[in-house]
């Protein structure tokens, strides 16, 4: 089952995803003020955009104040994204 699980390209490209938006996570976490960090997850990598997941309301508005810098990190380091979505979790 494991071998058949490696194999597969639709968990492969998942995964990739998954690890791409990890990497995006850790290039824009030297800029974000630590009490600030640890309320901050990185979510789903997807064409469109990717998100980041805030545990309220009140880190959700940060980030958003940050967006243009936190963008800017990831041009620099040549990990463009079309939009950064800030969302709340529940």
């Amino acid at each position: 089952m494991v071998d058949a699980l490696a194999r597969s390209t639709p968990l492969e490209l998942l995964r990739e995803r998954i690890r791409e938006s990890n990497a995006r996570y850790e290039a824009i976490r030297v800029v974000l003020p630590a009490a600030l960090a640890a309320h901050v997850r990185p979510g789903p990598l997807d064409d469109t955009g990717w998100s980041l997941l805030a545990a309220n309301a009140a880190v959700a508005a940060k980030l958003r104040q940050l967006q243009p810098r936190l963008e800017a990190v990831l041009r620099e380091q040549g990990r463009p994204v079309a939009a950064i979505r800030i969302k709340v979790l529940r």
